[in-house]
C-alpha cells in the first residue's frame, strides 16, 4: 500500500511540476499566433481518469508501469456449483460436477483479474529492455488464482458436492499469470525467457471472435489451446522469440526444465508463422509436449497416510498438435475461423514414484500417476467459427460457434462402448463437446466495460462420460476496469 500509494504520489507530482515548467517556459511571445490548448490532465479527475486509456494515462516512473484489471459479475447457471476462491471463475462450461442451478457472483468473466508491472527502458542502437511481472486473481476473495489448491480441496468431496475446480497453470505463485525479462528490437525482434504464454495460448486469444471466460470455451478452459493439457499453456522456464518482417511474422518458443522449476512439462516447443495480406489475418502454430501433466482430485477417496490438502492425481502423457486460424475484416465486422488438431500419446516417462506439482506444497504421491491412459491415441478435431460487429465505436456483438471431437480411443482389451449420454460405458469412447456464445460489450467510457453474455455448452459420448449433466447455460452480467 505505501510503495504504491507513493510511487502514484511521485508520478502525480512529477506530472504537476512539468506543466508549471511548461507554463512557464512557452509563454507565447507578443503578437505570435494563439498557442494551442494543453492536453487534459487525465488525473484532474476520476471521470476523465476513467474516460483514458491506459496508453493515454499511465501509471509509470522511471520506466516501470503499474498496470491491471478488475472484473467483477452476477450470474445464473442451469448445471453449476459454488464458487470456490481459489478457482478464480465458477462452471462456466459444463464440466463432471456441474450439478444444481445457481444464482452466483460470477469472477473474471470477460476475462482475468489480473494486477502486475511491466518495464521497457531503452539501452540505445533502437534496443529495449523489457519485463513483465502479472498475477491473476479472484476479485471477490482476494486469492491469487491457484487450480492445484481448488482441487485438493475437493478431494474429500463426492462430485455432487464439489465447488469449483480446474486445471490450469495459475497456481498460486506470484507470478501465476506471467513473469519474463527480455530484449526488443524493432528489427531483430524480441527475446524473452521465463514465465510467458504459450505461442498457441497467444495466437488463439487473437483469433477468438467472443474472447472472453464466460462465453467462449477456449478462454473458460486452456485445454484447448494446450492441446489436451490445460497446465502447459504458461510455461515456466520458456525462451521466446518473435520477428516481424513486413507483413509477415514468425515466432518460436522452448521450455528448458521440468517439473522441479514449476514447468507442467519435462519439455514444450512451439513455432509459429503468420501474415496480414490487406484485411485477412493467417496465423499457424505447431507444438510438440512431453510428459505434459492434467492433475485431478480424490472425488471424495482421498489416500490414507497422507494430508489431504497436499496430493493430487495426475494423469501425463506427449502431445502434439497443429493451430491453424483466420479472421477477416470488413468495415465494422469481422469474421473468425480455426481449426486445431491435438493427439495426446502415453508420456516418456511414467513417475511411479510421483513428483512435485506446479502449486507449491501440493504432490503427485507415488502409484498417483497414469501413465498408460493412452495406449490408444487421443485425438481432437476442434473447428470454430464467429462474427464480431462493432455496432458503434464503443459497442461491440460477438458471436461464435465452437465444436470438438475425439475418437474412440478404449483399447480392444477394455472391451467395446455402450449407453449413452452420462451413462456411456467408458470416457474414452468417442465423443464431441460443443458451445453456441453471445456477448454485448459496451464501453461507456475509455477504461470501461459493462458486458452481459450466454454460453451454452453441451457434451456429447465419451466426454459425457461421469457427468451429472450435460448442458449448462451461463447468463452472465459484469463490469470490466483496466487500470
Amino acid at each position: 500500500m505505501g510503495w504504491g500509494t507513493t510511487r502514484v504520489g511521485v508520478v502525480l507530482l512529477a506530472m504537476v511540476a512539468r506543466a508549471s515548467f511548461a507554463d512557464a517556459a512557452d509563454l507565447p511571445a507578443e503578437n505570435a499566433p494563439e498557442a494551442a490548448p494543453p492536453p487534459t490532465n487525465c488525473f484532474s479527475s476520476l471521470w476523465t481518469y476513467l474516460n483514458s486509456s491506459a496508453s493515454d494515462c499511465p501509471l509509470s516512473y522511471a520506466g516501470i508501469t503499474l498496470y491491471g484489471t478488475l472484473d467483477v459479475g452476477y450470474g445464473y447457471e442451469t448445471h453449476g456449483v459454488p464458487e470456490n476462491p481459489s478457482a478464480g471463475k465458477v462452471n462456466y462450461g459444463i464440466q463432471k460436477n456441474s450439478n444444481n442451478t445457481h444464482w452466483l457472483l460470477s469472477p473474471n468473466a470477460l476475462s482475468t483479474s489480473v494486477i502486475g508491472l511491466k518495464m521497457e527502458e531503452h539501452i540505445g542502437a533502437g534496443w529495449s529492455l523489457i519485463g513483465v511481472v502479472e498475477a491473476g486473481f479472484d476479485p471477490y476473495s482476494g486469492m491469487l488464482i491457484n487450480a492445484p489448491r481448488s482441487r485438493a480441496d475437493n478431494n474429500v468431496n463426492a462430485l455432487a458436492n464439489q465447488t469449483a475446480n480446474y486445471n490450469s497453470s495459475a497456481a498460486g505463485q506470484w507470478d501465476n499469470a506471467q513473469g519474463f525479462i527480455g530484449v526488443s528490437n524493432p528489427v531483430y525482434g524480441t527475446l524473452t525467457f521465463g514465465r510467458t504464454n504459450s505461442l498457441a495460448l497467444d495466437a488463439l486469444a487473437s483469433y477468438d471472435p467472443v474472447a472472453s471466460t464466460a462465453f467462449s470455451p477456449f478462454g473458460f478452459t486452456s485445454s484447448f489451446a494446450g492441446f489436451g493439457n490445460s497446465p502447459t499453456v504458461r510455461p515456466n522456464t520458456a525462451f521466446t522469440y518473435r520477428l516481424n518482417v513486413g507483413n509477415f511474422r514468425v515466432a518460436a518458443q522452448a521450455q528448458v526444465g521440468g517439473y522441479a522449476i514449476g514447468n507442467a512439462s519435462n519439455g514444450q516447443y512451439q513455432g509459429q508463422i503468420g501474415a496480414d495480406f490487406g484485411a485477412l489475418s493467417l496465423d499457424g502454430v505447431v507444438n510438440w509436449t512431453r510428459d505434459a501433466v492434467s492433475l485431478s482430485s480424490y472425488t471424495g477417496n482421498p489416500p490414507s497416510g497422507y494430508d489431504v490438502n497436499s496430493v493430487l492425481k495426475a494423469t501425463l502423457s506427449n502431445s502434439a498438435g497443429v493451430e491453424l486460424m483466420a479472421r477477416y475484416t470488413w468495415g465494422p465486422v469481422r469474421f473468425y475461423a480455426g481449426y486445431i488438431y491435438a493427439r495426446l500419446m502415453n508420456p516418456s516417462d511414467d513417475y511411479a514414484n510421483g513428483f512435485p506439482t506446479i502449486a507449491e506444497g501440493i504432490f503427485v504421491p507415488p502409484g498417483a500417476a497414469t501413465s498408460n491412459a493412452y495406449d490408444v491415441n487421443r485425438i481432437f478435431n476442434t473447428v470454430w467459427t464467429g462474427v464480431r460487429y462493432s455496432m458503434w465505436s464503443n459497442l461491440d456483438l460477438a458471436a461464435g460457434v465452437y465444436y470438438r471431437t475425439q475418437n474412440d480411443y478404449l483399447p480392444p482389451a477394455d472391451g467395446v462402448c455402450t449407453g449413452s449420454g452420462i451413462t456411456i460405458s467408458s470416457s474414452k469412447c468417442a465423443g464431441s463437446q460443443g458451445a453456441a456464445s453471445f456477448l454485448i460489450d459496451y464501453k461507456p467510457v475509455g477504461r470501461v466495460d459493462l458486458y452481459a453474455g450466454m454460453m451454452v455448452s453441451d457434451v456429447w459420448g465419451g466426454f459425457a462420460n461421469g457427468h451429472l449433466y450435460t448442458q449448462n447455460v451461463d447468463p452472465t452480467v459484469g463490469l470490466h476496469i483496466r487500470f
